[in-house]
């Protein structure tokens, strides 16, 4: 994550990315390792695939936004939009039979807000990570860039 022709904030919300990133995927490492393939059987079955298949996409996000890769915030708009709504399917009856036990810093409110600052700031930080001669911000040309 060199800072390069970045600017400071684009620096400092790619951190943040990294280390969300990162943690999420160290989260479903370590609830499969310690549950295995049904760790998460208390979901529906396709919020169970994509829990799992977080353990490839979360990565992925942290290797993309390091690289300073203009679509790793795309990517991770996405998959947090998918984790968001899934995480909020599943635990809806929940959260209206008691809504003040979700107001911690843990789990699905630490998700929405992670997923909020996510998708609000993957297409300002898309552009910060491309350059306005079409170089991305390492400074290899893009595909069609001018």
């Amino acid at each position: 994550m060199r800072r390069g022709r970045r600017p400071g904030w684009a620096w400092w919300v790619s951190a943040v990315y990294v280390v969300g990133f990162a943690e999420g995927a160290g989260a479903h490492a370590y609830f499969v390792v310690t549950g295995g393939v049904d760790a998460y059987a208390y979901a529906p079955v396709a919020a169970q695939l994509l829990f799992h298949g977080l353990l490839l996409l979360d990565p992925l996000v942290v290797v993309l936004v390091v690289r300073g890769r203009p679509g790793g915030p795309l990517v991770g708009a996405v998959v947090m939009v998918a984790d968001v709504v899934a995480n909020w399917w599943f635990q809806w009856g929940a959260v209206v039979a008691d809504p003040v036990a979700y107001l911690r810093p843990v789990g699905l409110s630490a998700i929405t807000v992670f997923g909020v600052f996510v998708v609000s700031t993957a297409l300002p930080l898309r552009r910060a990570l491309m350059s306005r001669s079409g170089e991305c911000a390492i400074g290899r040309r893009q595909p069609g860039g001018g």
